[in-house]
C-alpha cells in the first residue's frame, strides 16, 4: 500500500524493445495488453507505475549504424525518437506509460556500473575466456546442445564461433535456489512455461553466463576494466530497477514500487527474465519481482512475425484503416494472453464488424437514436419498470464487475471481454423483446417506453466503462453521447447511477461496418505495392550473343560441397574455398566475393562450379575452377550473389 494515499500499489513493465528495426503488431500487442493492465489497475483506483522502454546496447546496433554511416547513438535515436519511431507508435496506440527508459540514459549507464561491480565483489562476477556459439542478432551465448539443427534455437539464424576474454556471473551457482522459484511459487505464470525452463536450461546443467564482450565497443564500460562492455543482457535487465532509482539519484520511488507486480514478456525471452534476473537480483541481495508473464506470440501464415523473415503486419496501417481502439481491442479479444494467436487480416476485420459495429455500436447508436426520435434526446422522470422483463438484464449488469474483475486479476483479458459482451448481446436482445417502436406508438406506455431507454442506457455505461483499459477513447466518447458523468471503478459497481432524466447526444456510428471482401483486396493491393517499393532498382547486363551449342557443351559444371572458406590475407576481394567435388580430392577455387559473404556462413553450402577450367594463380595461390555467381547492379553498385543448391544434391552432381 501507498503510505501517503492508503492505496495499492501496483508496478507493471513490458520488455525494453530492440530498436534496431521496426516494430510489428507483435510488438505491439506486448505493450497494449501491459496498458490495458495498468489502465484497469488504475480504474480500481490504485498507484501504477506502469515502466516501457528500449533496450539500445550491443553488436547489432554497432553494425547497423556503421552500415548506415552514421554513430551508434545517431541510430538509436533516429529509430526510437525520429517519425515513425518507438515513442511515436507509442503515443499512436494511445499507450499510457508513466516513465520510458532507454539504456544510453545516462543515470542508466551508472547504476550499470555499480550493479556490475556490487556482483563483482560478492564473489559472483570472475574474469575467464569465453568459446561458444552466438547469434549477432538476438545478442545471445548458445551450448551446442542448446542449438536446433545448428541455429539459434530463438530465431533459427546462422551462429558464428565466438572466442574472446570475457567475464562471467556465476549463474550456476544459483540453480537451485531459481529451481525451487520456479517449481514451488507462482513466480512464472502461466504455468506450463515452468517445465519449459526447468528442463530444458536448469536441470542440464546451468553455465555461467558471460557478462561482458570485447569485440564491440557499443555498451556500457566496465568501468574497473577498459575495453570490457557489459553484456546486454546484464545491461537490459536491470532496467527495471534503474527506472526506478536503484543505484543512481535520477529517481528515488525504488524503496516505493519494487518489487515488480509483473514483467510482461514474450515467451523467447522468459528464460532470461526467469532465470538470469533473479539469480543477479539474488546476488545483490534485493527482492524479487513478484510475478514474470511470458505471453504467446501473434502468428502470420504459421510462423513468428519477423522483420528479417518479411512476414511483419503494420501496426501504423492497420491503425490508420480501423482506428486504433479498434485495433487494441481486437488484440486481446482475439487471443488468449498466454497462448500463441493466429493472426490474418480476415480475422481483424470480422472481429470488428462482430464485436464493435455489430453488438456494441449498433447498442449506442440504436439506444440514442430512439431516445431523440422517442423524446427528444432526453428522457422523461416519469417512468414504469417491469420486473419480468427487466429484472435478468439489471442483474447480468449490476453485477458485471465482479465477472469482469476476476478475469482481468488472472491476466485472462479475453474472457473479461468476453463476460462484458455477454451482456452488450443480452441489452441488444432486450431491444427485440421489449419493442420500443411499438411501445412509442401508445402514448399510454410513454412510461414504459421511458424505462427500457434508461435501462439499455445505464447498461451501455456500465459496459462502456469496463472497456476503458482496452478502448479509452471509444469510451469517452460513449460517455459523452448517453451523458455519463461518472464511469470511475465505484460507479460501474452500482445500477442505476444515472439520473432518470439522462440526456443523450447523436454522433456518427462509432465503429462502422466494413465490406471484408473488398477491404481484404484492397489490403491485397497496398502488400504488394509495399514488396514493389521495397526492392532496391536493379540494372541488368545485356544478353550476350549467341554462342555454338557444342562450346556451351563443354563446360563441365557440378555441385560442389563447401569443406573450409576463409579470407586471403593482403586481399579484400577473395575467399579461399576448399571443396569437395565428388572425385574423393578436395578442390581449391578462389573467388572474389568477400565483400559480400562472411566465410562462416558458407561452410556446408552446395555451390556450383565450373570444374573443368585450367587452373590460374590469385594473389599466389592456384585456383582450379570457378564458383558460378549472379552479378547485377543495384543503384549503381555491383551485387554478387552465389548459387546455392539444395543440400540433398551430392557432391559432384553434374549440372545439365
Amino acid at each position: 500500500m501507498c503510505q501517503k494515499c492508503d492505496r495499492e500499489k501496483f508496478y507493471i513493465t513490458t520488455p525494453i524493445y530492440y530498436p534496431s528495426a521496426k516494430l510489428h503488431i507483435g510488438h505491439t500487442y506486448c505493450t497494449v495488453a501491459t496498458d490495458a493492465m495498468a489502465r484497469y489497475k488504475r480504474l480500481r483506483g490504485c498507484d501504477v507505475m506502469f515502466l516501457t522502454g528500449t533496450d539500445e546496447h550491443g553488436m547489432k546496433i554497432e553494425e547497423k549504424a556503421r552500415e548506415a554511416g552514421i554513430t551508434p547513438q545517431q541510430f538509436v535515436d533516429n529509430i526510437v525518437l525520429g517519425e515513425g519511431g518507438v515513442k511515436d507508435l507509442w503515443k499512436l496506440m494511445n499507450i499510457s506509460y508513466d516513465r520510458f527508459i532507454r539504456t544510453t540514459d545516462d543515470y542508466h549507464v551508472e547504476a550499470i556500473q555499480k550493479i556490475f561491480r556490487k556482483m563483482y565483489d560478492n564473489g559472483d562476477i570472475y574474469k575467464g575466456a569465453y568459446k561458444g556459439m552466438y547469434c549477432t542478432p538476438c545478442e545471445s551465448f548458445w551450448t551446442e546442445s542448446q542449438l536446433v539443427d545448428g541455429k539459434c534455437p530463438d530465431c533459427g539464424r546462422e551462429v558464428h564461433e565466438a572466442e574472446e576474454e570475457a567475464y562471467f556471473f556465476r549463474l550456476s551457482r544459483y540453480a537451485d535456489r531459481v529451481q525451487d522459484l520456479l517449481e514451488n511459487t507462482d513466480f512464472l505464470q502461466p504455468r506450463s512455461r515452468v517445465n519449459e525452463m526447468v528442463n530444458n536450461f536448469i536441470k542440464p546443467g546451468l553455465e555461467d553466463l558471460c557478462v561482458s564482450r570485447t569485440s564491440f565497443t557499443w555498451g556500457i564500460p566496465v568501468d574497473f576494466d577498459p575495453g570490457h562492455v557489459v553484456y546486454v543482457w546484464v545491461d537490459a535487465l536491470s532496467n527495471y530497477i534503474t527506472a526506478l532509482g536503484f543505484c543512481n539519484d535520477r529517481y528515488h520511488d525504488y524503496e516505493h514500487y519494487w518489487p515488480a507486480d509483473y514483467h510482461f514478456v514474450g515467451k523467447e525471452i522468459v528464460r532470461f527474465h526467469t532465470i538470469i534476473w533473479p539469480a543477479m537480483l539474488m546476488s545483490m541481495g534485493e527482492p524479487l519481482p513478484k510475478h514474470v508473464f511470458g505471453h504467446g506470440w501473434l502468428l502470420l501464415d504459421g510462423g513468428k512475425m519477423s522483420k528479417s523473415k518479411g512476414n511483419v503486419v503494420d501496426p501504423y496501417l492497420l491503425a490508420q484503416r480501423y482506428g486504433v481502439d479498434a485495433l487494441r481491442f481486437f488484440l486481446l479479444r482475439s487471443f488468449p494472453f498466454g497462448s500463441d494467436g493466429n493472426f490474418s487480416n480476415e480475422l481483424l476485420i470480422n472481429t470488428i464488424n462482430t464485436d464493435l459495429a455489430n453488438d456494441l455500436g449498433n447498442l449506442v447508436s440504436r439506444t440514442c437514436a430512439m431516445i431523440a426520435k422517442f423524446f427528444g434526446g432526453k428522457l422523461p422522470a416519469e417512468q414504469a419498470a417491469d420486473p419480468e422483463k427487466d429484472d435478468e438484464l439489471i442483474a447480468m449488469a449490476g453485477s458485471l464487475h465482479e465477472r469482469y474483475e476476476a478475469q482481468m486479476e488472472q491476466l485472462s483479458f479475453q474472457n473479461a471481454l468476453a463476460e462484458v459482451f455477454k451482456v452488450i448481446s443480452r441489452a441488444n436482445k432486450y431491444i427485440d423483446e421489449n419493442e420500443p417502436w411499438k411501445l412509442a406508438k401508445d402514448p399510454d406506455q410513454a412510461p414504459r417506453l421511458a424505462r427500457v431507454m434508461y435501462n439499455l442506457l445505464e447498461t451501455v455505461r456500465i459496459c462502456a466503462g469496463l472497456l476503458v483499459p482496452f478502448m479509452p477513447d471509444s469510451v469517452a466518447e460513449i460517455g459523452r453521447r448517453i451523458g455519463a458523468e461518472r464511469m470511475d471503478w465505484d460507479s460501474l459497481c452500482v445500477y442505476g447511477l444515472l439520473p432518470a432524466d439522462a440526456a443523450v447526444t447523436g454522433g456518427d456510428p462509432l465503429f462502422p461496418r466494413i465490406d471484408l471482401a473488398k477491404e481484404l483486396d484492397e489490403l491485397e493491393a497496398i502488400h504488394q505495392a509495399q514488396l514493389r517499393a521495397a526492392l532496391p532498382e536493379k540494372e541488368f547486363e545485356p544478353i550476350a550473343g549467341d554462342i555454338p551449342f557444342d562450346v556451351f557443351c563443354q563446360s563441365d559444371l557440378r555441385a560442389v560441397k563447401v569443406l573450409t572458406c576463409e579470407r586471403v590475407k593482403k586481399s579484400d576481394k577473395l575467399l579461399k574455398f576448399t571443396l569437395d567435388d565428388g572425385t574423393g580430392e578436395e578442390r581449391q577455387i578462389l573467388s572474389g566475393i568477400a565483400k559480400y559473404y562472411d566465410p562462416e556462413d558458407l561452410v556446408g553450402k552446395t555451390l556450383l562450379a565450373i570444374v573443368n577450367l585450367p587452373p590460374r594463380k590469385m594473389m599466389g595461390r592456384e585456383s582450379n575452377g570457378m564458383l558460378i555467381s549472379s552479378v547485377h547492379k543495384e543503384k549503381g553498385e555491383e551485387v554478387i550473389n552465389l548459387i546455392i543448391l539444395d543440400d540433398k544434391i551430392p557432391a559432384g552432381a553434374k549440372m545439365c
